[in-house]
């Protein structure tokens, strides 16, 4: 959220914020409507001075005529301030309305554009792998190993669904315990937080009330399914107020994520774009002077995963119209899809400045005689663990069909260093056939 005064103080910045991102907000709006609980707010305190000094007048009245006037005055400022009131409380009701669809203001040195195509690629790792055989997605390979299931996946949830089996789980464990084993190596505290949150947890993170269509809400009892770790550990320290010579904090948690995704599962096949996945987060609490700084750490931190386990990457600066909504400068991790013959993102790394802080009410205090200052939030994928996984299929497939395990991923599979077809599937999967299997059509 953007502190009220910098609105104020700037509307022309805001206007070509929202330019920038490509957004349309009603800033005259939001103007109007804080001119009018300001005007309010002025004379409800104007009248509740003169209220007071009628308390005190009244008693010593003695003129009965004038006593009068003097409560039929206090009388008519009652009405008046509870008249104001309402006014006040409407104002701020819409102020704030709009103000919480206001995206955050990107940092100086982001790119201005209006996609994709005017992101900037700030560095690259390793070399593409080359083939002397047709490449295969990660698709086919996850099928004809017998790992994913995507049918079994759309039959029992829908599309955009799908079953890890065999050594498909077990590398998507290893993935898992690889990154909270190196992010613990980094100085990140690891914590396991809940995957479903009050409405107050989307708010605070920039979630709601924007993005509310793409959430997963569970009515009954007004929680969300998260859409990534960084909600529930961002939200660790709402409503709190930190000593300065705690920060910076770090932690990393491991979660399943929910997303709805809406239609864009049909135009990406795969383990790509789906509703479920799973995710190793990094989260940052930092001074606002070390923001900045602290976000090359973190990207650095991310990087590292992809490094070791030897996948080429690029490193992307998003420009002002890919921007996240309350990001104020963020770096994508892009790693290479052979069957796609592109990059595809796997990590956002990105500084949200004082915006998530001051929506969740995260503060923190140089001195316990000063006054409290709003803490600086940072977040990361560390990394995207079903993507990842997908980049590894296609990236170690070997000519006769098997996969290479990575190297650093081997300690975390007893040893094993390839994935291959079993002989026979599990028992669990033995007796159905494929063939007898249709997806829904819902």
């Amino acid at each position: 959220m953007l502190d009220m005064n910098f609105i104020r103080e700037n509307p022309d910045k805001v206007r070509w914020m929202l330019e920038a991102r490509g957004m349309e907000v009603d800033l005259e709006g939001l103007l109007e409507w804080d001119r009018k609980f300001r005007e309010a707010t002025t004379e409800v305190n104007e009248l509740r001075h003169r209220r007071n000094v009628l308390a005190e007048t009244i008693p010593r009245a003695e003129d009965p005529q004038e006593k009068r006037k003097l409560i039929e005055e206090s009388r008519e400022v009652n009405r008046r301030i509870k008249e104001l009131e309402g006014v006040r409380r409407e104002a701020l009701r819409k102020r704030e309305e709009i103000r919480l669809l206001l995206p955050n203001m990107p940092r100086p040195g982001v790119p201005v554009g209006e996609d994709e195509s005017d992101n900037k690629v700030i560095r690259s790792w390793g070399e593409r792998p080359t083939f002397s055989f047709p490449v295969r997605s990660h698709q086919e390979i996850g099928e004809e190993l017998d790992i994913i299931d995507f049918i079994r996946g759309s039959r029992m949830s829908g599309t955009g669904f799908y079953v890890l089996k065999g050594d498909g789980a077990r590398l998507e464990r290893a993935l898992i315990n690889f990154m909270l084993d190196l992010h613990k190596q980094q100085g990140y505290a690891e914590i396991f937080p809940p995957i479903l949150v009050r409405p107050e947890a989307m708010v605070g993170t920039g979630q709601l009330p924007k993005f509310q269509e793409d959430m997963y809400w569970c009515e009954r009892d007004d929680l969300y399914l998260i859409p990534t770790a960084e909600v529930p550990v961002t939200n660790l320290h709402m409503n709190e107020i930190l000593s300065a010579e705690d920060l910076p904090l770090y932690y990393t948690a491991y979660t399943p994520c929910f997303r709805r995704e809406a239609g864009r599962h049909l135009y990406e096949k795969g383990v790509i774009r789906v509703h479920q996945f799973n995710k190793v987060e990094l989260v940052k609490f930092t001074l606002p002077e070390d923001s900045d700084e602290e976000l090359e750490k973190l990207t650095a931190d991310a990087e590292e995963v992809l490094k070791r386990l030897e996948l080429h990457f690029r490193t992307v600066q998003l420009c002002t119209g890919d921007l996240g909504f309350s990001s104020a400068n963020t770096y994508d991790l892009e790693v290479w899809m052979p069957s796609f013959e592109t990059y595809v993102e796997v990590s956002s790394c990105s500084t949200f400045t004082d915006f998530q802080a001051r929506r969740a009410k995260i503060r923190f205090k140089r001195k316990a005689h000063l006054e409290s200052e709003f803490v600086h939030t940072l977040n990361g994928s560390g990394v995207a663990v079903g993507r990842t996984m997908a980049a590894i299929l296609e990236n170690y497939q070997l000519e006769d069909g098997r996969v290479e395990i990575p190297k650093v991923l081997r300690p975390y599979m007893k040893g094993q260093e390839v994935i291959e077809r079993p002989e026979r599937r599990l028992t669990l999967f033995k007796a159905v056939s494929y063939t007898h299997l249709t997806l829904p059509t819902n």
